[in-house]
């Protein structure tokens, strides 16, 4: 079974979520629209940071703290 890591650049924000749902909140609080979004499947990390204006390092962080993995 190949391990997921929040970290990998590829990894769709609904697999990220699956895997982690204690992060949601930190979509919520930054007025991310992810949660639920039908491009989930399609769209990283990278791809809502450029969306929403978002450093992606920092709220790569935020996602790390939340699971619990920083």
């Amino acid at each position: 079974m190949v391990r997921v890591h929040l970290d990998d650049p590829d990894l769709p924000l609904a697999d990220l979520m699956t895997e982690w749902p204690q992060t949601i909140p930190v979509f919520v609080k930054h007025n991310m629209l992810c949660v639920g979004c039908l491009i989930g499947p399609f769209h990283t990390v990278t791809d809502a940071c450029a969306e929403y204006s978002l450093d992606q390092e920092v709220f790569l962080t935020e996602l790390m703290q939340a699971a619990g993995l920083a």
